[in-house]
């Protein structure tokens, strides 16, 4: 049986990574690290603001619908249109959301106590029957929505007061309480959402959510407008700023010249090569926060000759991950054993399983030409080089995918790189007709709860959606499906360490390296998160002016 109380009473005092935690300076390689100290966030900005401006390094949205986002743009952006039934915070804990209380009364009924005082930006109020029709929403085919999975143990969703909506389900899943803090927990207003129909989240469709800034405008290539909902229902995150600007800027040269200069004032995912030029701007300072990032090497499709396990472990093999790290990363970045680093589950009850599990895989290998190379004669030779997509102008991952050309160059692998368009890159993930005539995919993904089962079953089960070559074991589904199921924390941890110590080293996939987030902010502001939560919390809305 669960237990019988809050989830979120639980759930408030996990802290996924240590603030305290060390790395290196962000000083692009050319100079010696100096030690400094990661944190969650900035001090508080007290001022108003009349206008933010941020920059989004990877380019202008697909769309904002809750529902379909899957990426650094909308999710950087999103996080601060609607509002989710439980909050992420900047130190990876959850608090309440829209929901002021969400616990399981037994181990088939998830009962969300709705806060009764919420309004959508046209003033009228949230109601349960916008929270029922925003999950099924989720689920029905019509929406394409990336996250229907999260609903796979859920019979029925209904409203059961004024201010209650009961999820029924088949089974316990300690991975639901923990979505509804992702885009996939977003109430969106029913009737709204009903008449835009496919539009909705779009330049033209529009969005109409709760939270603390409304979508003012969207100028489709050049930038996407927020304004202040005055009527936020929040009191302690009513947002200084009256404006937040975005502007697509994926190139970096012109981004590291916006910073400087001022015209923008901040960005979050920093490239390397800007961080060298700003290290000593006066303008502003450089933040390292924690990160569940993990940086990965993937084969687009079953067919390409990329997906051959053998080259996969040729790649891996060559790969010198402390110099990938060094070089390209400036030191920001530590490698990577499996899919999920170990600061998703740090705040787990059943962590020091997780640790001693992670801890047991094979060490990180240093490279080994002489074994590269019999891989590579046992696959046989390659009848044409292997095409790899990264995302046009952005140099970390062109200097990362360069890096790992010049060392399967080594072995007999010739890469190419293909630099694909925003939009053409944000659909790679999940239009399989974009990835046809591709081979491999420099990855920069993302954990976004405290759930590593969760994230791998995407990749490695079956059903999930960034499985693309067809990987299926049956004992690896059996066991991420048992972990997730697990009303007890160590049952759970211990399926997912059984899990991973069989798909880490089968999955079609070339760990290189977990990441620590990169924030530049200009000194007339503060307050903005600086660890990798940003993407599912409104963190505009803490951002204040300093005076300076």
């Amino acid at each position: 049986m669960a237990a019988k109380k809050s989830v979120l009473t639980v759930l408030t005092g996990i802290s996924l990574l240590a603030v305290t935690a060390c790395t290196t300076s962000s000083n692009g390689g050319d100079a010696a690290p100096r030690t400094e100290r990661l944190t969650t966030t900035t001090t508080p900005g007290d001022a108003d603001l009349d206008r933010v401006t941020w920059a989004l390094p990877y380019g202008e949205p697909t769309t904002l619908d809750p529902a379909k986002i899957g990426d650094y743009s909308p999710q950087t952006v999103e996080a601060n249109l609607c509002d989710t039934l439980t909050r992420m915070n900047a130190d990876f804990s959850l608090s309440p959301g829209l929901a002021r209380k969400v616990g399981w009364t037994d181990d088939h009924t998830l009962v969300l106590d709705l806060r009764p005082d919420v309004t959508f930006w046209d003033g009228s109020p949230m109601t349960p029957q916008d929270v029922v029709y925003s999950l099924e929403r989720q689920r029905d085919p019509r929406t394409q929505a990336l996250y229907g999975n999260y609903l796979a143990a859920v019979t029925s969703i209904t409203a059961t007061g004024p201010n209650q909506v009961t999820l029924t389900t088949r089974t316990y899943d300690q991975t639901l309480p923990k979505a509804l803090s992702t885009s996939f927990g977003a109430v969106n207003q029913k009737a709204y959402t009903e008449k835009a129909g496919a539009a909705y989240g779009t330049a033209k469709g529009g969005l109409m959510c709760t939270g603390p800034f409304t979508l003012g405008s969207w100028e489709s290539g050049s930038g996407i407008t927020l304004e202040r909902n005055t009527s936020y229902w929040d009191a302690a995150l009513k947002p200084k700023a009256h404006q937040v600007q975005f502007r697509f800027l994926t190139n970096s040269n012109t981004l590291t010249s916006a910073l400087l200069s001022g015209e923008v004032d901040g960005t979050y995912e920093l490239p390397p090569s800007s961080a060298t030029a700003l290290a000593r701007a006066g303008s502003g300072a450089i933040h390292l926060g924690p990160s569940t990032q993990n940086v990965l090497l993937i084969p687009t499709n079953a067919a390409s000759p990329a997906a051959d396990r053998r080259r996969l472990d040729a790649l891996s093999q060559i790969i010198d991950r402390d110099a990938l790290i060094r070089n390209v990363f400036g030191g920001d970045a530590t490698p990577l054993k499996s899919l999920v680093p170990p600061p998703v589950w740090s705040g787990d009850k059943a962590a020091d399983r997780f640790d001693a599990a992670y801890a047991a895989l094979p060490a990180v290998s240093k490279p080994d030409p002489a074994r590269a190379k019999d891989l590579v004669r046992q696959a046989g030779p390659l009848s044409r080089p292997l095409t790899a997509a990264i995302p046009a102008g952005d140099q970390r991952s062109l200097q990362a995918m360069t890096f790992i050309q010049a060392a399967a160059g080594k072995i007999g692998i010739d890469i190419e790189i293909k630099q694909l368009q925003p939009t053409e890159m944000s659909s790679l993930f999940y239009d399989p007709s974009v990835r046809k005539n591709l081979d491999l995919v420099l990855t920069f993904g993302y954990v976004t709860m405290p759930d590593p089962a969760s994230y791998v079953a995407e990749m490695v089960t079956p059903r999930g959606i960034f499985n693309w070559t067809g990987y299926d074991d049956a004992e690896v589904t059996r066991l991420l499906d048992r972990a997730r199921t697990a009303s007890d924390p160590s049952a759970s941890a211990t399926a997912y360490a059984q899990a991973q110590a069989l798909f880490t080293p089968t999955a079609p996939a070339v760990y290189l390296a977990t990441t620590h987030e990169r924030m530049f902010m200009n000194k007339r502001l503060s307050g903005a998160p600086t660890s990798f939560a940003y993407m599912g919390m409104p963190w505009a809305a803490a951002l204040g002016g300093t005076g300076k």
